[in-house]
């Protein structure tokens, strides 16, 4: 049986990324972008990435960001990743992975089959694909929204690249998620938060436990 690879996504304290990286997550995500209740300075992911650092998989997620806002993450961060969570377009995502020389995730909205489509344009340049819910109408951010979505739309997917499922995740719903969707990966944020924002130890420790053992 194949272990639940986990990301836990929004990480902005010390503690819990303590609590993170102690309760077994594969990945830890840094968000760098300013609308985002999330968002951490460069000094602030510097010091929590040297928590992570060879412990976890380090992603930087940024938002529509310039070539120099890319150089100046991955010059004073050094991330395992780069998560595109924009409109950057394929070719971007290629710029990026050869220019700073990181493996790449690009995210893709999802409510309805059809929307699955950019996936196979975009697994021809990222290391890996995030499948999360598309944002409700005049949501300020493009992810971290709570929102959920058919989650059996992602079954016998084949994309010849590692995916994740993202969006409306939770302790108590994840195993169910992992059991409808049959993915090998997941990724949370706004599921583990006693506020909007505010990362709660206790949730994310509990969604490691009901990921890990689904």
């Amino acid at each position: 049986m194949t272990e639940i690879k986990v990301k836990i996504c929004g990480l902005s304290t010390e503690e819990t990324m303590e609590a993170a990286l102690d309760a077994g997550a594969d990945m830890v995500g840094l968000m760098f972008f300013p609308k985002s209740p999330r968002h951490v300075t460069l000094s602030e992911a510097c010091r929590l990435a040297d928590m992570a650092r060879g412990k976890a998989e380090i992603v930087a997620v940024t938002v529509n960001m310039d070539l120099d806002g890319l150089a100046r993450i991955n010059e004073l961060v050094a991330p395992d990743w780069f998560q595109f969570h924009g409109q950057e377009t394929p070719e971007a995502c290629a710029a990026a992975k050869v220019m700073h020389v990181k493996k790449v995730m690009k995210a893709v909205p999802v409510s309805c089959k059809e929307d699955l489509e950019p996936a196979l344009y975009y697994s021809v340049v990222a290391d890996g694909i995030l499948f999360d819910a598309k944002p409700p109408k005049g949501a300020d951010l493009p992810g971290g929204n709570g929102v959920a979505y058919d989650w059996t739309l992602l079954k016998d997917l084949d994309l010849k690249k590692p995916f994740m499922l993202s969006g409306g995740l939770d302790p108590s719903n994840v195993a169910e998620a992992i059991r409808l969707s049959g993915v090998k990966a997941v990724d949370v944020s706004s599921g583990v938060e006693r506020d909007k924002g505010v990362k709660d130890s206790d949730l994310i420790r509990a969604f490691l436990a009901a990921a890990k053992s689904a």
